[in-house]
Protein backbone atom coordinates (compact mmCIF):
# COMPACT_ATOMS: atom_id res chain seq x y z
CA UNK A 1 0.00 0.00 0.00
CA UNK A 2 1.52 3.31 -1.03
CA UNK A 3 2.05 5.76 1.40
CA UNK A 4 0.71 9.12 1.82
CA UNK A 5 3.49 12.11 1.65
CA UNK A 6 3.06 13.55 5.74
CA UNK A 7 3.58 17.07 6.35
CA UNK A 8 7.20 16.76 7.83
CA UNK A 9 8.39 15.52 4.88
CA UNK A 10 7.63 18.36 3.02
CA UNK A 11 8.93 20.66 5.57
CA UNK A 12 12.26 17.95 5.73
CA UNK A 13 12.69 18.57 1.55
CA UNK A 14 12.41 22.41 2.51
CA UNK A 15 14.81 22.54 4.88
CA UNK A 16 17.36 20.08 2.77
CA UNK A 17 16.92 22.69 -0.05
CA UNK A 18 18.07 25.66 2.37
CA UNK A 19 20.94 24.17 3.92
CA UNK A 20 22.09 23.27 0.34
CA UNK A 21 21.53 26.91 -0.54
CA UNK A 22 24.61 28.66 -1.95
CA UNK A 23 24.85 31.58 -0.16
CA UNK A 24 23.93 29.12 3.18
CA UNK A 25 27.07 27.20 2.23
CA UNK A 26 28.79 29.88 1.44
CA UNK A 27 28.40 31.17 5.00
CA UNK A 28 29.43 28.06 6.80
CA UNK A 29 32.67 27.31 4.77
CA UNK A 30 33.93 31.06 5.19
CA UNK A 31 32.91 30.27 9.01
CA UNK A 32 34.45 27.01 9.29
CA UNK A 33 37.95 28.38 7.44
CA UNK A 34 37.98 31.62 9.15
CA UNK A 35 38.07 29.48 12.68
CA UNK A 36 40.82 26.72 11.49
CA UNK A 37 42.84 29.73 10.03
CA UNK A 38 42.74 31.42 13.67
CA UNK A 39 43.54 27.82 15.72
CA UNK A 40 46.63 27.28 13.44
CA UNK A 41 47.91 30.99 13.45
CA UNK A 42 47.49 30.70 17.09
CA UNK A 43 49.93 27.64 17.18
CA UNK A 44 52.24 29.05 15.01
CA UNK A 45 52.40 33.07 15.32
CA UNK A 46 53.89 34.41 18.64
CA UNK A 47 50.80 37.38 18.21
CA UNK A 48 48.43 36.95 20.83
CA UNK A 49 44.86 37.49 18.71
CA UNK A 50 46.45 36.61 14.75
CA UNK A 51 42.96 38.33 13.39
CA UNK A 52 44.62 38.68 10.36
CA UNK A 53 44.78 34.94 9.74
CA UNK A 54 40.97 34.47 9.75
CA UNK A 55 40.10 37.47 7.49
CA UNK A 56 42.79 36.76 4.99
CA UNK A 57 40.78 32.60 5.03
CA UNK A 58 37.68 35.00 4.96
CA UNK A 59 38.41 36.61 2.07
CA UNK A 60 40.27 33.58 -0.44
CA UNK A 61 37.59 30.99 0.72
CA UNK A 62 34.70 30.56 -2.48
CA UNK A 63 31.80 28.59 -3.18
CA UNK A 64 33.58 27.13 -5.53
CA UNK A 65 36.96 25.00 -5.84
CA UNK A 66 37.72 27.43 -9.60
CA UNK A 67 36.58 30.19 -8.01
CA UNK A 68 38.79 29.83 -5.12
CA UNK A 69 42.00 28.93 -7.87
CA UNK A 70 41.30 31.54 -10.00
CA UNK A 71 40.37 34.51 -7.38
CA UNK A 72 42.65 33.36 -4.57
CA UNK A 73 46.05 34.47 -5.98
CA UNK A 74 44.62 37.72 -6.28
CA UNK A 75 43.02 38.30 -2.94
CA UNK A 76 46.41 37.13 -1.21
CA UNK A 77 48.69 39.41 -3.14
CA UNK A 78 46.08 41.88 -2.30
CA UNK A 79 45.59 41.33 1.58
CA UNK A 80 49.48 40.97 2.16
CA UNK A 81 50.07 44.18 0.33
CA UNK A 82 47.84 46.01 2.42
CA UNK A 83 49.16 44.37 5.33
CA UNK A 84 52.43 45.80 4.43
CA UNK A 85 51.31 49.25 3.93
CA UNK A 86 49.67 49.36 6.88
CA UNK A 87 52.86 48.20 8.93
CA UNK A 88 54.94 51.00 7.57
CA UNK A 89 52.39 53.42 8.52
CA UNK A 90 52.08 51.93 11.90
CA UNK A 91 55.96 51.78 12.24
CA UNK A 92 55.97 55.99 11.27
CA UNK A 93 52.41 57.18 12.37
CA UNK A 94 49.90 56.18 14.28
CA UNK A 95 46.00 56.13 13.78
CA UNK A 96 44.10 59.18 12.91
CA UNK A 97 42.23 60.68 11.03
CA UNK A 98 44.60 62.27 8.39
CA UNK A 99 46.90 59.02 9.01
CA UNK A 100 43.53 56.84 7.93
CA UNK A 101 43.00 58.94 4.67
CA UNK A 102 46.65 58.74 3.75
CA UNK A 103 46.73 55.20 4.38
CA UNK A 104 43.71 55.06 1.91
CA UNK A 105 45.05 56.81 -0.76
CA UNK A 106 47.84 54.63 -0.94
CA UNK A 107 46.45 51.63 -0.83
CA UNK A 108 44.32 52.45 -3.79
CA UNK A 109 47.34 53.82 -6.00
CA UNK A 110 49.35 51.18 -5.20
CA UNK A 111 46.11 48.67 -6.07
CA UNK A 112 46.10 49.94 -10.04
CA UNK A 113 49.82 49.20 -10.09
CA UNK A 114 49.87 45.56 -8.64
CA UNK A 115 47.90 42.46 -10.27
CA UNK A 116 45.03 42.28 -7.94
CA UNK A 117 42.31 42.67 -10.70
CA UNK A 118 38.97 43.63 -8.76
CA UNK A 119 40.47 43.16 -5.44
CA UNK A 120 41.70 46.41 -5.09
CA UNK A 121 39.45 47.98 -2.45
CA UNK A 122 40.61 44.96 -0.44
CA UNK A 123 44.20 46.61 -0.43
CA UNK A 124 42.65 49.28 1.31
CA UNK A 125 40.65 47.06 3.49
CA UNK A 126 43.55 45.07 4.82
CA UNK A 127 45.82 48.20 5.61
CA UNK A 128 42.62 49.67 7.27
CA UNK A 129 41.95 46.48 9.84
CA UNK A 130 45.69 45.56 10.11
CA UNK A 131 46.26 49.36 11.55
CA UNK A 132 43.67 49.30 13.73
CA UNK A 133 45.75 46.23 15.60
CA UNK A 134 49.34 46.74 14.63
CA UNK A 135 51.29 49.09 17.06
CA UNK A 136 54.56 48.78 16.50
CA UNK A 137 56.69 48.10 12.73
CA UNK A 138 58.45 44.60 14.01
CA UNK A 139 55.08 43.31 14.22
CA UNK A 140 55.17 43.19 10.37
CA UNK A 141 56.41 39.63 10.31
CA UNK A 142 53.76 38.32 11.95
CA UNK A 143 51.52 40.07 10.42
CA UNK A 144 52.43 38.44 6.87
CA UNK A 145 52.79 35.20 7.96
CA UNK A 146 48.96 35.32 9.76
CA UNK A 147 48.32 36.37 5.92
CA UNK A 148 49.87 33.24 4.21
CA UNK A 149 48.47 31.16 6.81
CA UNK A 150 45.19 32.61 6.12
CA UNK A 151 45.45 32.16 2.71
CA UNK A 152 46.96 28.79 2.85
CA UNK A 153 44.06 27.66 4.96
CA UNK A 154 41.44 29.15 2.53
CA UNK A 155 43.21 27.46 -0.27
CA UNK A 156 43.54 24.21 1.32
CA UNK A 157 39.86 24.11 2.89
CA UNK A 158 38.28 23.46 -0.95
CA UNK A 159 41.08 20.81 -1.62
CA UNK A 160 40.16 18.79 1.40
CA UNK A 161 36.69 19.36 1.19
CA UNK A 162 35.10 19.60 -2.51
CA UNK A 163 32.34 22.18 -2.70
CA UNK A 164 29.10 21.21 -4.13
CA UNK A 165 28.55 21.30 -8.02
CA UNK A 166 25.60 23.64 -8.15
CA UNK A 167 24.27 22.21 -11.61
CA UNK A 168 20.51 21.04 -9.87
CA UNK A 169 20.24 24.78 -8.62
CA UNK A 170 20.97 26.05 -12.04
CA UNK A 171 18.50 23.56 -13.77
CA UNK A 172 15.90 24.74 -11.66
CA UNK A 173 16.49 28.13 -12.30
CA UNK A 174 16.37 27.16 -16.43
CA UNK A 175 12.95 25.62 -16.09
CA UNK A 176 11.44 28.16 -13.83
CA UNK A 177 12.46 30.56 -16.72
CA UNK A 178 10.72 28.45 -19.02
CA UNK A 179 7.80 28.23 -16.89
CA UNK A 180 7.71 31.84 -17.13
CA UNK A 181 7.69 32.26 -20.40
CA UNK A 182 5.25 29.72 -20.98
CA UNK A 183 2.66 31.66 -18.76
CA UNK A 184 3.19 34.75 -20.87
CA UNK A 185 3.02 32.83 -23.78
CA UNK A 186 -0.16 31.32 -23.07
CA UNK A 187 -1.87 35.02 -22.18
CA UNK A 188 -0.44 36.12 -25.15
CA UNK A 189 -2.31 33.26 -26.81
CA UNK A 190 -6.08 34.11 -25.34
CA UNK A 191 -5.68 37.85 -26.36
CA UNK A 192 -5.97 36.76 -30.03
CA UNK A 193 -9.65 35.49 -30.26
CA UNK A 194 -10.95 37.95 -26.89
CA UNK A 195 -11.43 41.85 -27.36
CA UNK A 196 -8.52 43.00 -25.73
CA UNK A 197 -8.01 46.54 -25.48
CA UNK A 198 -4.83 48.46 -25.75
CA UNK A 199 -3.98 48.91 -22.61
CA UNK A 200 -4.23 45.50 -21.45
CA UNK A 201 -1.43 44.39 -24.74
CA UNK A 202 0.43 47.15 -23.20
CA UNK A 203 0.72 45.94 -19.54
CA UNK A 204 1.41 41.99 -21.26
CA UNK A 205 4.23 43.81 -23.39
CA UNK A 206 5.58 45.33 -19.87
CA UNK A 207 5.43 41.68 -18.01
CA UNK A 208 7.91 40.27 -21.60
CA UNK A 209 10.22 43.07 -21.46
CA UNK A 210 10.75 42.11 -17.81
CA UNK A 211 12.07 39.04 -18.09
CA UNK A 212 15.30 40.46 -19.64
CA UNK A 213 15.79 40.51 -15.47
CA UNK A 214 14.86 36.92 -15.02
CA UNK A 215 17.61 35.99 -18.09
CA UNK A 216 20.06 37.81 -16.34
CA UNK A 217 19.86 36.49 -12.49
CA UNK A 218 19.52 32.72 -14.43
CA UNK A 219 22.97 33.72 -15.82
CA UNK A 220 24.61 34.67 -12.68
CA UNK A 221 23.53 31.26 -11.27
CA UNK A 222 24.41 29.36 -14.58
CA UNK A 223 27.65 30.90 -14.21
CA UNK A 224 28.21 29.75 -10.52
CA UNK A 225 27.20 26.09 -11.74
CA UNK A 226 29.89 26.44 -14.32
CA UNK A 227 32.38 27.79 -12.20
CA UNK A 228 31.34 24.64 -10.03
CA UNK A 229 31.96 22.02 -12.67
CA UNK A 230 35.52 23.45 -13.64
CA UNK A 231 38.53 21.10 -12.03
CA UNK A 232 35.74 19.53 -9.99
CA UNK A 233 37.35 16.06 -8.63
CA UNK A 234 33.77 14.74 -8.72
CA UNK A 235 32.69 15.84 -11.90
CA UNK A 236 33.98 13.81 -15.05
CA UNK A 237 32.19 15.49 -17.87
CA UNK A 238 32.23 18.45 -16.93
CA UNK A 239 32.70 20.54 -20.20
CA UNK A 240 29.59 18.48 -21.57
CA UNK A 241 27.23 19.54 -19.13
CA UNK A 242 29.02 23.32 -19.19
CA UNK A 243 27.66 23.67 -22.96
CA UNK A 244 24.98 21.40 -22.38
CA UNK A 245 23.02 24.20 -19.60
CA UNK A 246 24.56 26.94 -21.64
CA UNK A 247 23.27 26.51 -24.88
CA UNK A 248 20.02 25.87 -23.12
CA UNK A 249 19.69 29.08 -21.94
CA UNK A 250 20.96 30.77 -24.97
CA UNK A 251 18.13 29.33 -26.60
CA UNK A 252 15.84 30.49 -23.94
CA UNK A 253 16.90 33.98 -24.19
CA UNK A 254 16.48 34.04 -27.44
CA UNK A 255 13.10 32.50 -27.32
CA UNK A 256 12.49 35.10 -24.63
CA UNK A 257 13.32 38.29 -27.09
CA UNK A 258 11.20 36.58 -29.65
CA UNK A 259 7.98 36.49 -26.96
CA UNK A 260 8.81 40.24 -26.13
CA UNK A 261 8.57 41.14 -29.74
CA UNK A 262 5.24 39.03 -30.39
CA UNK A 263 3.85 41.02 -27.47
CA UNK A 264 4.88 44.16 -29.01
CA UNK A 265 3.04 42.72 -32.26
CA UNK A 266 -0.36 41.92 -30.57
CA UNK A 267 -0.04 45.77 -28.59
CA UNK A 268 0.24 46.71 -32.06
CA UNK A 269 -3.23 44.72 -33.38
CA UNK A 270 -4.66 45.98 -30.58
CA UNK A 271 -4.86 49.27 -31.57
CA UNK A 272 -5.69 48.68 -35.12
CA UNK A 273 -8.46 46.15 -34.01
CA UNK A 274 -9.54 48.66 -31.21
CA UNK A 275 -12.89 46.84 -29.36
CA UNK A 276 -12.33 43.63 -31.48
CA UNK A 277 -10.54 40.67 -31.03
CA UNK A 278 -6.94 40.53 -32.59
CA UNK A 279 -7.72 37.96 -35.08
CA UNK A 280 -10.99 36.53 -36.87
CA UNK A 281 -12.58 33.60 -35.12
CA UNK A 282 -10.96 30.61 -37.02
CA UNK A 283 -7.53 31.88 -37.53
CA UNK A 284 -7.58 33.18 -33.97
CA UNK A 285 -8.04 29.90 -32.53
CA UNK A 286 -5.35 27.95 -34.99
CA UNK A 287 -3.25 30.29 -33.46
CA UNK A 288 -4.34 29.88 -30.46
CA UNK A 289 -3.51 26.14 -29.93
CA UNK A 290 0.21 26.57 -31.93
CA UNK A 291 1.03 29.41 -29.14
CA UNK A 292 -0.07 26.68 -26.72
CA UNK A 293 1.97 23.72 -28.10
CA UNK A 294 4.95 26.20 -27.94
CA UNK A 295 4.58 27.53 -24.35
CA UNK A 296 4.72 23.56 -23.52
CA UNK A 297 7.40 22.58 -26.04
CA UNK A 298 9.57 25.83 -23.95
CA UNK A 299 9.25 23.95 -20.74
CA UNK A 300 10.11 20.38 -22.23
CA UNK A 301 13.30 21.71 -23.53
CA UNK A 302 14.59 23.14 -20.86
CA UNK A 303 13.25 19.56 -18.83
CA UNK A 304 15.32 17.95 -21.59
CA UNK A 305 18.29 20.26 -21.39
CA UNK A 306 18.27 19.87 -17.34
CA UNK A 307 17.96 16.40 -16.95
CA UNK A 308 20.32 14.03 -15.34
CA UNK A 309 19.37 10.74 -16.08
CA UNK A 310 18.69 9.21 -18.83
CA UNK A 311 14.93 7.51 -19.05
CA UNK A 312 13.89 11.31 -17.85
CA UNK A 313 16.03 12.60 -21.06
CA UNK A 314 14.57 10.24 -23.29
CA UNK A 315 10.78 11.26 -22.10
CA UNK A 316 11.57 14.72 -22.41
CA UNK A 317 12.83 14.56 -26.23
CA UNK A 318 9.46 12.30 -26.46
CA UNK A 319 7.19 15.08 -25.50
CA UNK A 320 9.47 17.76 -27.21
CA UNK A 321 9.15 16.06 -30.79
CA UNK A 322 5.80 15.76 -29.76
CA UNK A 323 4.55 19.00 -28.93
CA UNK A 324 6.88 20.44 -31.84
CA UNK A 325 5.06 18.47 -34.47
CA UNK A 326 1.61 19.59 -32.90
CA UNK A 327 2.69 23.05 -33.20
CA UNK A 328 4.04 22.72 -36.56
CA UNK A 329 0.25 21.27 -37.94
CA UNK A 330 -1.81 24.04 -36.21
CA UNK A 331 1.06 26.67 -37.59
CA UNK A 332 0.37 25.87 -41.11
CA UNK A 333 -3.51 25.46 -40.56
CA UNK A 334 -3.73 29.34 -39.09
CA UNK A 335 -1.26 30.18 -42.15
CA UNK A 336 -4.35 29.19 -44.58
CA UNK A 337 -6.99 31.04 -42.68
CA UNK A 338 -4.66 33.87 -42.15
CA UNK A 339 -4.11 34.09 -45.79
CA UNK A 340 -7.75 33.87 -46.66
CA UNK A 341 -8.45 36.55 -44.75
CA UNK A 342 -6.32 38.71 -45.74
CA UNK A 343 -7.68 38.51 -49.07
CA UNK A 344 -11.27 39.53 -47.64
CA UNK A 345 -10.05 42.06 -44.99
CA UNK A 346 -6.26 43.50 -45.57
CA UNK A 347 -5.84 45.44 -42.31
CA UNK A 348 -3.11 44.61 -40.34
CA UNK A 349 -2.02 42.22 -42.80
CA UNK A 350 2.15 42.78 -41.49
CA UNK A 351 1.13 42.39 -37.88
CA UNK A 352 -0.68 38.93 -38.37
CA UNK A 353 2.05 38.03 -40.91
CA UNK A 354 4.83 38.79 -38.42
CA UNK A 355 3.13 36.69 -35.84
CA UNK A 356 3.82 33.91 -38.19
CA UNK A 357 7.33 34.85 -38.27
CA UNK A 358 7.67 34.95 -34.51
CA UNK A 359 6.29 31.22 -34.42
CA UNK A 360 8.62 29.99 -36.97
CA UNK A 361 11.60 31.06 -34.76
CA UNK A 362 10.59 29.63 -31.82
CA UNK A 363 10.36 26.51 -33.44
CA UNK A 364 13.16 26.29 -35.27
CA UNK A 365 15.34 27.46 -32.02
CA UNK A 366 13.25 24.30 -29.77
CA UNK A 367 14.32 21.87 -32.79
CA UNK A 368 16.22 19.18 -31.86
CA UNK A 369 18.18 19.32 -34.87
CA UNK A 370 19.08 22.20 -34.23
CA UNK A 371 20.25 21.69 -30.87
CA UNK A 372 22.15 19.01 -32.21
CA UNK A 373 24.43 20.96 -34.08
CA UNK A 374 24.72 23.62 -31.80
CA UNK A 375 25.92 21.42 -29.46
CA UNK A 376 28.88 19.74 -31.48
CA UNK A 377 29.80 22.94 -32.89
CA UNK A 378 29.87 24.57 -28.92
CA UNK A 379 31.73 21.37 -27.99
CA UNK A 380 34.11 21.32 -30.97
CA UNK A 381 35.08 25.33 -30.29
CA UNK A 382 35.38 24.69 -26.40
CA UNK A 383 37.41 21.60 -26.85
CA UNK A 384 39.67 23.51 -29.48
CA UNK A 385 40.05 26.75 -27.30
CA UNK A 386 41.41 24.71 -24.39
CA UNK A 387 43.91 22.60 -26.33
CA UNK A 388 45.30 25.93 -27.83
CA UNK A 389 45.20 27.63 -24.10
CA UNK A 390 47.24 24.87 -23.01
CA UNK A 391 48.62 22.42 -25.24
CA UNK A 392 50.95 20.71 -22.85
CA UNK A 393 47.84 19.87 -20.61
CA UNK A 394 45.80 18.68 -23.63
CA UNK A 395 49.35 16.29 -25.12
CA UNK A 396 49.22 15.33 -21.49
CA UNK A 397 45.55 14.01 -21.40
CA UNK A 398 45.90 12.53 -24.66
CA UNK A 399 47.95 9.84 -23.11
CA UNK A 400 46.12 9.33 -20.28
CA UNK A 401 43.30 6.33 -20.56
CA UNK A 402 40.13 8.05 -21.33
CA UNK A 403 42.17 11.70 -21.85
CA UNK A 404 40.10 12.10 -25.29
CA UNK A 405 36.86 12.42 -23.92
CA UNK A 406 36.21 16.20 -22.38
CA UNK A 407 36.28 16.66 -18.18
CA UNK A 408 37.94 19.74 -17.02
Amino acid sequence: MPKTPRAGDGRLARTVRRWRDPVVVQILRSTVAATIAYVVALQLSDVTAPLTAPLTALLVVQVTLYATLTTGIRRVNSVVIGVLIAVGFSSLVGLSWWSLGLIILASLTVGQFVRVGEFVPEVAISAMLVLGVTEVGASAWDRVLETLIGAVVGLTFNFVLAPPVWVDTAGESIEDLARRLRRLLLRDAEQLVTPTPPRLAEQRLHEARQLDDDVADVDAVLRQAEDSLRLNPRVREGLLNRVVLRTGLDTLEICTVVVRVLSRTLADLSRVRAGAPLLPPEPGRALRETLSHVADALVSFAVLVTAQASSSATTAEERLNEQLAAAARSRDRAAGLLLDDVRDDPRGWQLQGALLTEVDRMLAELDLEHRTRRLMEELDRSTRERHERFPRWARLRALLPGGERPRV
